[in-house]
């Protein structure tokens, strides 16, 4: 037996999901108990598949742990209505740190929760008709879609897709509407509750999380090539002739182990629309089946893609999703940047594109935002990659209120930042963060305000608007340069 093939003795997270396939834990009963603050370890674990982290303020340790949650939302391809907007900013405001984080996954993360409030905001996430269900853990995470509406009308079919897909792929546990709905604790010792199956992750789920992506060419604001699973949309006369699915990207690694390494997808070939559940869940149970659960380390999908081959995991996909790929359409990419301003969509609607700094929506941005959700009803807000809102959907009978209240809280529609900030990301890093190693988004604003003033000392000029932002670079597989942990 083969190294690849043989199966060493598994992680203890393989251990926790196989005795406890329900992913329920104990967090039900943990959270109806004023007797602690915080979960256990062990149901730490269980936390992440329904979209929670628990963290703690680091700045607080030398007094003692106080222990916060962090809550990551669902959003398909990052589209909210104004009225689940408001909820989530009132949930800021009643039960976190009156902030929105957006994330590089079009998603919006609530920080500074406390377990006492941590069901009644997931509750009211759900009952805005939205979750945070897999929005973290060993399953498929938040699917991403192209946000812009100024290049194809196509957009709209692709973001049909990812919506389709996303439920596709969606864990069917019932403990996660018992804990946080009808707020009940599932009895894990429960026959029933020990023999559940789940019909497409199995009883153990996946290996590590899996990202899935979709793109339209020749913008890939999206990343496509760094995710798990990824769909290159193809379209001829405004329609989506079919995709081209590309496997086993990824980009993070660990430091001083060269068993890991950044990694971006190969392009397996062409289908049609019609195969695209069958495409994606013949990929997920490849990872499902053959990734590493002894190393978590190296229990990504892009490791067995490098390490079995690009023409092995083809006819894995073609034998397990029933197709045969066509050869690979070609594609280019020559950008990743949100266009920001007011911009004319192809559907004769306005969209304007807004910088927030970090992702991190707070102050009279926070407030404008509310007020304009409140006043226009029809209108969508969309998440970017690039952690930015987007209101889509303006009739240009509304374009001169929403620049006056957006002005009326300092927010700026125009010239909104400089070069050097409209590109720089930062994850949350401290003080909440238990992964971080030193500070980021704190730091990053003054960092980038002072490496400005060097280069104007130097006769650089950086204090460009973002509408003269150039292209990023590209190659054959498009623009790679960033991305940060969500």
């Amino acid at each position: 037996m083969t190294d690849i093939e043989s199966k060493p003795a598994v992680s203890k997270n393989e251990l926790l999901k196989e005795a406890t396939p329900t992913l329920a834990g104990n967090i039900a009963a943990t959270l109806s108990t004023a007797a602690t603050d915080h979960f256990t370890e062990d149901d730490g674990q269980f936390l992440k598949f329904h979209g929670v982290y628990q963290q703690d303020d680091r700045d607080l340790r030398k007094e003692g742990k106080k222990y916060l949650m962090m809550i990551r939302g669902r959003i398909p391809g990052g589209v909210m209505t104004p009225a689940q907007w408001r909820v989530f900013d009132e949930l800021a405001w009643l039960y976190g740190n009156n902030t929105l984080r957006i994330t590089t996954r079009q998603s919006i993360q609530f920080h500074g929760v406390v377990k006492a409030n941590l069901r009644l905001l997931v509750k009211k996430i759900n009952e805005a008709m939205l979750s945070t269900l897999a929005a973290c853990g060993d399953v498929n995470r938040n699917v991403l879609a192209p946000p812009t509406p100024a290049y194809t009308k196509a957009r709209e079919q692709v973001f049909r897709d990812c919506v389709r897909l996303a439920d596709a792929l969606r864990p069917q546990t019932r403990a996660y509407y018992a804990i946080w709905i009808d707020g009940f604790q599932l009895k894990t010792d429960d026959p029933i509750n020990q023999a559940f199956v789940d019909p497409l992750y199995g009883k153990t789920y996946l290996p590590r999380k899996f990202k899935t992506a979709f793109a339209i060419p020749p913008v890939n604001d999206v990343d496509v090539l760094t995710n798990c699973l990824g769909f290159i949309a193809i379209v001829e006369n405004d329609q989506v002739a079919g995709y081209n699915l590309a496997v086993g990207g990824g980009m993070g690694r660990t430091h001083g182990n060269d068993e890991t390494y950044p990694r971006l997808a190969d392009v397996l070939g062409f289908f049609t629309p019609d195969k695209l559940v069958d495409a994606a869940k013949a990929v997920l149970t490849i990872h499902r089946d053959f990734g590493d659960r002894a190393e978590r380390k190296h229990a990504r999908l892009k490791y067995v893609v490098a390490e079995r081959g690009v023409d092995w995991c083809r006819a894995e996909v073609e034998k397990r999703a029933n197709i045969k790929f066509a050869p690979a359409r070609p594609f280019k990419f020559t950008t990743m940047s949100d266009l920001y301003g007011w911009r004319q969509a192809v559907d004769g609607t306005w969209f304007l594109t807004l910088f927030v700094e970090t992702g991190r929506v707070k102050g009279g941005q926070k407030t404008a935002l509310r007020q304009i959700a409140e006043k226009f009803p029809n209108l969508e807000f969309r998440l970017t990659t690039n952690q930015n809102v987007i209101l889509a959907n303006v009739a240009e009978s509304d374009k001169a209120a929403i620049n006056g209240l957006l002005a009326s809280h300092g927010v700026k529609t125009e010239n909104q930042a400089s070069v050097l900030h409209s590109a720089s990301m930062a994850c949350p890093a401290l003080p909440t963060c238990g992964l971080a190693l030193a500070e980021s988004e704190r730091m990053l604003p003054g960092l980038v305000d002072r490496i400005e003033k060097l280069c104007a000392a130097l006769g650089s000029t950086t204090k460009k608007s973002l509408f003269a932002r150039p292209a990023a670079r590209t190659d054959a597989h498009g623009p790679t340069w960033r991305r940060s942990r969500s």
